[in-house]
């Protein structure tokens, strides 16, 4: 028998004893072999044009293994709740879902159980935009007042929220900004644009001058997508987006309707974190979703009849360069710019208990999913991965 043949065969025996871990899924937590599973739980698909290669078998085997002996040291151990996943050209590669959406109920999260994305959120936000540009509806060179006439910052463009260089106010500040503010009030977007407007509170830096990662600026946008739609940012995300792209466990939060609906976010030891008057703003975060549902919002990231290539080139470069160092940010993406000519693109999150990483490798077509309900710095760790598919400067051993 072929040397060759017998590696295989000792790999795929080793893979299969991995895949004996605990699930807590009604799907294999892991990719095994067509053999043992279906070819179509192990391909995620979406209805567009791609121009990606199949990823053979043995190449998924390998990096299974060393992903598996990763996520189990160091994100998936018995006291993570959440899920987890790594796919290259939508073929996945490792899954896994342990823990509780609802501790009360013991409701379990598996592979359809839709988790906050906390600043996550923010990817999906920035693309509906471009995607609202590609349509001619917003030009990102127009002034935000140009949608939101009361906002009295004339000088900030569309692209400037996305970049996170308007200077604006962060709206969590606003109880130490305004004498008399009420805490009880549990705030909408609209109210933020609000009291913009009537206090005209003072900038943080000169528009464009600097980087300041703010919330304000994604609820912004959010009013912005209302009002060039005519409709709900809910249902702009639901019909350029979701719907488009089959991501049927996504949705926007509605906290009216649905706190006793969704995953519920914990602190440690399953203790209820609860809600606070800034749970209702959206755009910033309140995107809730899955792994398998990011793999297709990822996917779609690589084909020109989702979002053209001039667009997708727009997001994906720094615009903040006045400090020195590899650490940047896009339209709606961070990234680091490492010395050896490599681009990690990335974006973090954490709302409450909630904490969230996604981790896309353009060069690679490999995309990296963490997320969590009860907190955790775990997700976080997952971006070390990417190094098992390029030079990325990680150490995969360290804790």
């Amino acid at each position: 028998m072929p040397k060759k043949i017998i590696a295989l065969a000792i790999l795929c025996i080793s893979f299969l004893f991995s895949c004996q871990k605990k699930v807590e899924s009604p799907l294999l937590a892991h990719y095994v072999p067509e053999e043992v599973v279906a070819k179509d739980s192990s391909i995620i698909t979406i209805p567009l044009d791609l121009n990606l290669q199949d990823v053979p078998d043995e190449y998924r085997y390998e990096k299974h293994l060393q992903i598996a002996n990763f996520y189990q040291t160091n994100i998936g151990t018995p006291d993570y709740s959440g899920s987890f996943i790594v796919a290259k050209n939508g073929a996945i590669i490792y899954e896994s879902y342990q823990g509780y959406s609802n501790y009360a109920t013991k409701t379990k999260i598996d592979y359809v159980t839709p988790l906050h994305l906390a600043s996550v959120s923010k990817v999906l936000t920035a693309t509906l935009v471009l995607k609202l540009v590609q349509e001619n509806k917003i030009n990102l060179n127009d002034p935000v007042k140009v949608y939101l006439p009361s906002l009295p910052y004339p000088e900030v463009t569309v692209k400037n929220l996305l970049n996170h260089r308007s200077g604006l106010p962060h709206y969590s500040r606003f109880e130490e900004l305004i004498k008399g503010w009420d805490r009880r009030k549990v705030l909408s977007n609209q109210d933020i644009l609000a009291t913009l407007s009537n206090y005209k509170l003072g900038v943080l830096a000169k528009c464009d001058t600097r980087f300041d990662y703010n919330n304000t600026n994604y609820a912004l946008l959010a009013l912005v997508v209302e009002a060039v739609t005519g409709t709900d940012f809910s249902k702009a995300m639901q019909d350029k987006i979701f719907e488009p792209l089959g991501m049927n466990h996504s949705f926007v939060f509605d906290y009216a309707t649905q706190k006793n609906q969704v995953s519920q976010s914990y602190k440690g030891n399953y203790v209820n974190h609860g809600w606070d008057q800034y749970d209702a703003i959206y755009g910033d975060k309140n995107i809730y979703s899955t792994p398998r549902d990011l793999v297709k919002f990822d996917l779609a990231t690589y084909s020109n009849t989702f979002l053209r290539k001039d667009l997708r080139e727009e997001a994906l470069k720094g615009y903040s360069y006045e400090k020195q160092g590899s650490k940047n940010y896009g339209l709606g993406i961070r990234m680091n710019e490492y010395t050896n000519g490599k681009t990690l693109h990335y974006h973090n999150g954490w709302w409450h208990g909630n904490t969230s990483s996604y981790t896309t490798l353009k060069n690679d077509t490999v995309v990296v999913i963490a997320l969590s309900n009860k907190y955790t710095q775990k997700p976080y760790r997952a971006i070390r991965i990417s190094a098992l598919f390029a030079d990325y400067p990680f150490e995969l051993e360290a804790r």
